[in-house]
């Protein structure tokens, strides 16, 4: 450790429950030495983003040190004053926040934050500032970066802002960076190019590196050690060779056998039974105890000690059986083998054009075609996952075959009934047969009612009359079918955990027995263990209730171990769709390569090449001539400039818009 950029020992801190400090972290050490990455994986609240709040000495008003030493540079840093502090946070060390949106001051110019830290930290001002902003603002891969200093973050996509909070953890030009979940919410484009931009910045100032993730497929990318956190221990510490050829803890086996993959479609994902203990009921022992299937007596007794099992890898277990086999599965169910059939969903040409007005008189002075010409099918018992990144109009496709979006033009027929321009009790009459189940359940369940109103309310919207005496028993037949006691219908929807919640909200939507449930990225901010459970859930109640979902997702191993088929969309249109394993296999569209060939694998074998995209996603008011995809596609012709391609059948069920495909 005597080389180590940063060296951290016992590290432990807790947060206030009245007069006592429950400890979130209890005791951890690891050190990152220079041009190394250190990734710290595990389920949320087992202590990673605490760990690096700590470090940073960023911890909120409820939080506090307990002990431990960390040491940069020869450098005690706990010891340290608030004033002395400040000149190593931003400068000899930076942090790249979880949520970009909550981060960024919201009233102060791009420019004038990442200005702050130049004057304090390097001593820039004027013109030589404004020169290095727009550097460290090229340098991450934003286009037109002297406007984008003028701009504020609102301005900005989800991919921009983190770019932007990238360029300001820079700025200083730390010999730490921490990241935490950087790339979480992002597409997978986006985040290869970030993924990229780190990995480069870190070879050319050889920078250490503390990546905080639950993503498995990162992981494998970017980092160079492992450590394994769970309940607020390091419980697994490994080279990225190790750990991926050879886990040795049960709970790090479990996360790889929690893995979606096309290998496990018709397959039970295994799932880690329970939750992680609370703060303030931690057990004497192993706390991983209660979830292990290796548990033994001495693991509820005695916390068990780190022992080596090669060099560089070392196991906080008792039990000393052998490392997970690599592509372990779970357990068998049976998969309905069933035909396309007809569709009783039938959508075509469906259009969403928002207006742009502008001056006094607001005059509509353009259109935003968010949703340009889609067509789909869907037939019962039936997953279609519809792919692409963000602002590409998945979500508006959702809303407005609910009609919760007004469509521009375009028809969605439903049994054979047509949606659009139905108004009152007919519409609601419609959405019986329709849910949506929503990317973030907390923001989408009513926080001041309890869960068992939260469900019947929906019944009685919808007009299913049902006697008051049998409405418990209905409520609770509905939360034993996705898996919750009864005795959650009492209680109010911040006494879950996230997975929970999603479990509510999907309890929601079968309430008023829907034929199809949208699904709007439901598993995209769910950590591995919780996401295998939603997933078992949703194909469980597909197998049972017959239902047909579209999956709106950018998560391409959700998309592998789901769908029956998949759209693939870019700037409001269609360019591919087909069945799983021919777009999974087999894509024509370069822009479905592109997507494909970026998502990050957890294999250390994985030899696709990734096809990196020029630029941004061209704006929906302006859509480029042509093909949309065009400006951004390696294969572009003279053809592609000049008109949109028309679809070519590759096969019964597999079609694409593109030129190269002729």
């Amino acid at each position: 450790m005597s080389d180590a950029l940063l060296s951290v020992t016992d590290l432990r801190l807790g947060f206030m429950a009245g007069k006592r400090a429950l400890p979130a972290v209890d005791g951890i050490s690891f050190a990152i030495s220079p041009g190394e990455t250190f990734a710290l994986l595990g389920e949320s609240g087992c202590g990673k983003s605490a760990t690096a709040q700590g470090i940073m000495r960023l911890l909120p008003a409820a939080g506090r040190m307990l002990g431990g030493r960390v040491v940069m540079d020869g450098q005690e840093l706990l010891g340290l004053s608030e004033a002395d502090m400040r000149a190593w946070r931003g400068g000899r060390m930076a942090m790249i926040f979880q949520e970009p949106a909550t981060s960024l001051n919201p009233v102060l110019t791009v420019g004038r934050q990442i200005g702050e830290v130049l004057e304090r930290h390097r001593g820039l001002t004027g013109a030589a500032a404004t020169e290095r902003m727009v550097e460290l603002l090229r340098l991450v891969g934003i286009a037109d970066p002297e406007r984008r200093l003028t701009e504020y973050p609102f301005q900005l996509s989800g991919g921009m802002k983190q770019r932007v909070m990238i360029a300001i953890a820079l700025a200083g030009e730390p010999e730490l960076l921490i990241a935490d979940e950087p790339t979480t919410a992002l597409d997978v484009t986006v985040q290869a190019q970030i993924l990229d931009l780190l990995a480069k910045i870190q070879v050319d100032r050889g920078m250490g590196m503390l990546l905080i993730t639950h993503d498995l497929g990162v992981v494998a990318r970017m980092a160079h050690r492992i450590g394994v956190m769970y309940a607020g221990e390091l419980v697994e510490v490994a080279s990225r060779q190790a750990f991926f050829t050879a886990p040795r803890h049960p709970y790090t086996q479990a996360l790889f056998e929690a893995l979606p993959d096309i290998s496990r479609r018709g397959l039970r994902l295994n799932t880690i039974p329970g939750q992680v203990p609370a703060l303030a009921a931690m057990p004497a022992g192993c706390r991983f105890a209660d979830r292990c299937p290796q548990v033994m007596a001495i693991c509820r007794e005695q916390s068990p000690p780190w022992r080596e099992v090669a060099g560089g890898h070392a196991v906080r277990c008792h039990w000393q059986g052998e490392a997970a086999a690599n592509g372990r599965t779970g357990n068998a169910v049976t998969e309905l083998d069933i035909d396309p059939g007809r569709a009783f969903l039938e959508v075509a040409d469906l259009k969403v054009h928002f207006p742009i007005r502008k001056g006094l008189l607001q005059r509509t002075v353009g259109h935003v075609r968010a949703v340009d010409g889609v067509s789909l099918a869907i037939a019962a018992s039936r997953t279609l996952a519809l792919v692409g990144e963000s602002g590409c109009g998945k979500t508006t496709v959702g809303k407005a075959l609910l009609q919760l979006i007004q469509p521009s033009a375009g028809s969605v027929r439903l049994g054979g009934n047509e949606l659009v321009g139905l108004k009152g009790r007919r519409l609601r009459s419609a959405r019986r047969h329709m849910q949506m189940v929503f990317q973030d359940p907390f923001a989408s369940l009513n926080p001041r009612l309890r869960v068992g109103e939260i469900i019947a309310e929906g019944m009685a919207a919808l007009g299913i009359d049902t006697e008051s005496a049998s409405h418990a028993a209905a409520i609770a037949a509905l939360l034993k079918q996705v898996g919750l006691p009864d005795e959650a219908a009492g209680r109010y929807p911040h006494e879950f955990s996230g997975g929970q919640r999603q479990r509510i909200a999907i309890a929601r939507a079968l309430a008023v027995q829907p034929e199809l449930l949208i699904c709007d990225e439901p598993t995209s901010a769910l950590d591995v263990s919780v996401q295998a459970q939603i997933l078992n859930l949703l194909k469980k109640l597909q197998a049972e209730l017959g239902v047909a979902y579209l999956f709106i997702t950018h998560n391409f191993a959700v998309v592998e171990y789901l769908a029956h088929d998949v759209a693939v969309m870019y700037l409001g249109r269609i360019v591919e769709r087909g069945r799983a394993e021919e777009i999974l296999r087999s894509p024509k569209h370069p822009y479905t390569q592109a997507l494909l060939s970026a998502v990050p694998v957890p294999r250390l074998d994985h030899p696709t090449a990734i096809i990196r995209l020029p630029g941004e996603t061209p704006s929906p008011a302006n859509p480029p001539a042509g093909c949309h995809f065009h400006p951004r596609c390696p294969m572009a012709m003279d053809i592609c400039r000049q008109a949109y391609p028309g679809v070519t059948e590759l096969s019964p069920t597999h079609r694409v818009n593109c030129h190269l495909a002729g």
